[in-house]
């Protein structure tokens, strides 16, 4: 029992001597316990979010999905983070100095603990890299960190191979570049460049990221995950910057079905949710204009196409298929949400490029454009009396099923017949990564703002993320040489022509640029739309 508690029951005792005093008391007694739970209710803020997609999982050296980097970013504190604007801002490094010839940092690690109290050092960066690097771990994500020196031949596996990363000190890391990267600093937001904890890890092995026994140096720290229900997080009181920290508590309820996600916030269930149902957006705009978000973002939505299978390994084919696709009728008649056509596989407006590597028959009326399918269609012997078969697969939401029937109507006028088959995204995407497709739906949000962070995907060097096993010895050739140009001018061009030649080949399908949607409650404060469509809980609030 609180010391408030007995003050307050001595207080009625000393009250009943009078029917006066005992109402007297009574009132007092209410007051208190109003005042107290007040308190208490203003003390505790929870924001409520709902996720369009199941975790992957809280080890970063494991994510690889948007809807999981969201409670990442919340728990992990890069060298640098997504500052409010979703911008690069410095995270765990308070400084840092660039060499003039742009291929040595040198970082200032902030003083900071991880959430058990142990201080984070420089060693504990490298060894999240190693770790990362180490090909028995096989991370699909590991070809990100290639352009610090020594990266790519540590992920192979040769012999006396050295990460080119070193602890001058405690709070003092020095890393050495292949080549000048412009995009070096962004992408030291992202979860593959994050520490691990090595005492833990090196405790609990993969069970590190356990509820009972991760510790983190972010914001929040896990508290519980319910498999396709939530994951609850709590305020790392071992922040350092802990006191600048509003919310206590933030819950990701796990949502694929967008219209179920919808009904919770009308319900005000819900303070934020990360997906809209597309088909309902007359009725968000007309009756929830003040939660509605919508704003351009860095991604890329298109189909993939698993050209080491025979029947797709004409590229006249995958090409035709992509002709027969009515982008523009996706976007404004199935869509109707701001999206815009793609032509290419790199966004316009990208970081670092020119203007991006359209395909040659951008401009032809839809009338040619099938036309010309049925022309390639038939040259590969197939009709409609004789149709290519195959399977088209998605993931589970109410915009990718209405946009697959879409495309699977446009695909018989050429000679296609394609069964549609859904599943869970955490399945879908293991599905994509060990090439257990036809074609599938994917989409890419870029990492950091570069050209690179989309055409990287189609390097054979790629590994599991390339998920239509493209493999062109130019495409490779160039992107390996754009990797090690310091001249940006000249770094452009090579990438230009890297996506010209996927364009040709078309093993991604590229069918509209994103743009982010979703509701926000208007007690939500400090939520600032922005590209990267980063939102990190420790900077909002909710108004009380």
């Amino acid at each position: 029992m609180s010391d408030n508690a007995m003050t307050a029951k001595g207080l009625v005792n000393g009250l009943l001597k009078s029917s006066r005093a005992f109402v007297l008391g009574t009132a007092l007694i209410a007051g208190s316990m109003t005042m107290l739970s007040t308190s208490q209710a203003q003390a505790e803020k929870i924001l409520r979010i709902g996720n369009d997609g199941e975790p992957q999982s809280m080890d970063p050296h494991f994510i690889s999905t948007i809807q999981t980097s969201r409670i990442s970013d919340d728990m992990s504190l890069g060298l640098l983070t997504y500052g409010p604007d979703g911008q690069p801002v410095p995270g765990a490094a308070e400084s840092w100095t660039v060499s003039e010839d742009g291929m040595t940092y040198t970082f200032k690690i902030r003083d900071h603990n991880w959430s058990d109290g142990t201080p984070v050092t420089a060693q504990d960066f490298i060894a999240g890299w190693e770790r990362l690097l180490d090909p028995a771990l096989g991370a699909e994500y590991a070809s990100l960190l290639y352009i610090i020196e020594g990266a790519e031949e540590v992920n192979t596996g040769k012999d006396g191979a050295k990460l080119a990363a070193k602890a001058i000190d405690d709070h003092t890391l020095e890393v050495k570049l292949t080549a000048p990267a412009p995009y070096f600093l962004a992408q030291l937001t992202h979860q593959t460049a994050f520490a691990i904890p090595r005492h833990v890890v090196e405790k609990y092995g993969k069970d590190w990221v356990k509820p009972e026994n991760i510790v983190v140096n972010g914001a929040y720290k896990l508290v519980e995950w319910v498999p396709n229900v939530h994951t609850k997080l709590v305020k790392n009181e071992e922040f350092y910057d802990a006191a600048n920290v509003p919310i206590d508590e933030v819950i990701y309820y796990t949502y694929e079905d967008r219209t179920a996600m919808q009904n919770r916030f009308r319900a005000e269930e819900l303070d934020v949710a990360r997906d809209i149902a597309s088909e309902q957006i007359s009725w968000l705009r007309d009756n929830l204009a003040d939660s509605l978000r919508i704003a351009p973002y860095a991604g890329i939505y298109y189909y993939a196409v698993r050209s080491d299978k025979e029947k797709f390994q004409d590229p006249n084919v995958r090409k035709a298929l992509s002709l027969a696709i009515n982008r523009e009728a996706i976007t404004d008649a199935v869509l109707k949400t701001g999206e815009l056509p793609a032509y290419s596989f790199v966004p316009p407006g990208t970081g670092n490029y020119t203007e991006p590597a359209y395909v040659s028959w951008k401009d032809l009326s839809y009338g040619d454009k099938v036309a010309e399918a049925k022309k390639l269609m038939e040259a590969a012997g197939y009709t409609a009396e004789n149709p290519l078969k195959f399977t088209l697969r998605y993931n589970t939401s109410e915009n990718h099923k209405r946009i697959a029937i879409a495309v699977q109507n446009m695909w018989k006028q050429i000679g296609v017949d394609a069964e549609l088959f859904n599943t869970e995204g955490k399945i879908h995407y293991a599905d994509l990564k060990v090439g257990d497709f036809e074609v599938a739906r994917a989409g890419w949000i870029a990492d950091y703002n570069d050209a690179q962070n989309f055409l990287f995907l189609g390097e054979e060097r790629t590994g599991p993320l390339n998920y239509a096993a493209f493999d062109n010895p130019r495409y490779n050739e160039l992107m390996l040489a754009a990797e090690n140009e310091g001249d940006l001018k000249k770094r452009a061009e090579l990438m230009h022509s890297a996506e010209a030649i996927m364009m040709e080949a078309q093993p991604y399908i590229p069918i509209y640029y994103y743009v982010s949607k979703q509701l926000v409650s208007p007690k939500i404060k400090g939520w600032i739309d922005n590209a990267p469509d980063r939102h990190l809980t420790r900077w909002l609030d909710i108004a009380e």
